[in-house]
């Protein structure tokens, strides 16, 4: 289905967006508010009946929580035909859709997704710094942990070489699970500052050998140093490929975002859009050690901040679902880039008439198969530079 302006037909263009964070009211208002004045009916699921974003949603439904990749797929798909769902775009659980996008297709429904290899990839952030270190792409130490003695290790060489570690889940975790290693008493200033996410290392080693011991299942974390400030996040819009379409960067000052005009870091973003032939909505995170920009994080999916990006004067999610539909992303103008712009709270009236229905197991119409993985291409010889020449926005007074 093929977006069409308002009043030309009397079917809206149906975007299902999974997992709906917070974010998510704001990326469904860019959809709704879109340049092609498109009608868009707004899906919306989340594991709790009770998240704010779904009372931004038309039609909202609970999604499974805690299933596996096979089971998440069998939902996704089910809910696709039940509501006649035009596009799909997923935050989350990419690693469960992408080796379905010919079954989504078969149902009328595209899937804005990487390729499944790439995801398979990015979703690990080992194998994202040996993938990026081998283009190029400079990354920091790391390693790979799931007991006490690995993580009391790897924490001591970090310490050697003069920096504190941090730890988090070397999986699709967002920033849950992130801790920086701290030894040192706590202090009367720290109680007194706003709380960090900081644990000794000594906690966070039992808390595995504890964890292990019990029977549970214990993820692989990856520990790292933890990397200076600015962070700054790219969001990206390419075509299937990998062909990078805009992009804009923004560093991040507390609640304070700039939108950077900075070819040497969009430079970065492009080489690994590149390489993992990434497509539609990508975001690389980057953070700096010893002066320079390093990788902290590539996600085959759209940043919970691209809202953010509609100060630059883009609608990146609109563009996406375009270049999705109709291969065009529609008429784009060079993002206005060097201005500031704050993060502050918002708040929206909730529908009470709304119901939000819950999830119910489904059984799906046939059995599904996993497609055979998609081989990964070779990398780039260099990157192709992202020279950003607009003129800077007006800054906040």
């Amino acid at each position: 289905m093929s977006p069409c302006p308002r009043g030309a037909s009397p079917i809206a263009l149906r975007i299902w967006l999974s997992s709906a964070g917070v974010a998510a009211t704001e990326v469904a208002r860019m959809l709704r508010e879109n340049p092609d004045a498109t009608d868009v009916l707004v899906y919306g699921t989340n594991i709790s009946r009770h998240a704010p974003a779904l009372a931004a949603c038309d039609v909202s439904e609970v999604e499974p929580h805690r299933v596996s990749n096979a089971a998440y797929a069998e939902f996704a798909l089910d809910f696709c035909r039940r509501h006649s769902i035009d596009v799909l775009i997923p935050p989350r659980r990419l690693d469960a859709l992408a080796p379905y996008a010919d079954a989504f297709a078969a149902a009328g429904t595209k899937l804005m997704c990487s390729p499944a290899a790439a995801v398979d990839t990015l979703t690990s952030k080992s194998l994202t710094y040996e993938a990026a270190q081998a283009i190029g792409v400079p990354v920091p130490p790391w390693w790979i942990v799931s007991d006490g003695e690995q993580l009391r290790a790897a924490a001591r060489q970090i310490a050697e070489a003069g920096s504190t570690a941090c730890i988090k889940p070397a999986g699709e975790f967002s920033a849950f699970g992130f801790r920086i290693l701290d030894d040192e008493p706590l202090r009367m200033k720290d109680l007194l500052a706003p709380a960090r996410p900081v644990a000794s290392v000594g906690a966070v080693a039992d808390a595995l050998d504890r964890a292990a011991d019990q029977g549970e299942k214990v993820p692989e974390f990856i520990v790292m140093p933890y990397l200076d400030d600015p962070e700054v996040s790219i969001d990206c819009l390419s075509a299937p490929g990998g062909a990078m379409v805009t992009c804009v960067a923004r560093s991040k000052d507390g609640r304070y975002r700039h939108l950077l005009d900075a070819p040497a870091l969009t430079a970065i973003a492009q080489r690994l859009v590149s390489h993992f032939q990434l497509a539609y909505l990508s975001n690389v995170q980057l953070r700096h050690w010893h002066g320079r920009p390093i990788l902290l994080e590539a996600n085959p999916r759209a940043s919970a901040g691209i809202f953010q990006t509609a100060y630059a004067g883009v609608n990146l999610p609109w563009a996406a679902v375009r270049l999705l539909l109709t291969g065009d992303p529609g008429r784009l103008e060079p993002p206005r880039l060097g201005g500031r712009i704050a993060v502050t709270e918002t708040v929206m009236a909730i529908t009470p008439h709304r119901p939000v229905t819950p999830h119910r197991p489904v059984v799906p119409p046939e059995l599904m198969t996993l497609p055979e993985p998609v081989t990964q291409s070779e990398p780039l010889a260099s990157p192709v530079p992202a020279g950003a020449t607009a003129a800077g926005a007006v800054p906040l007074g």
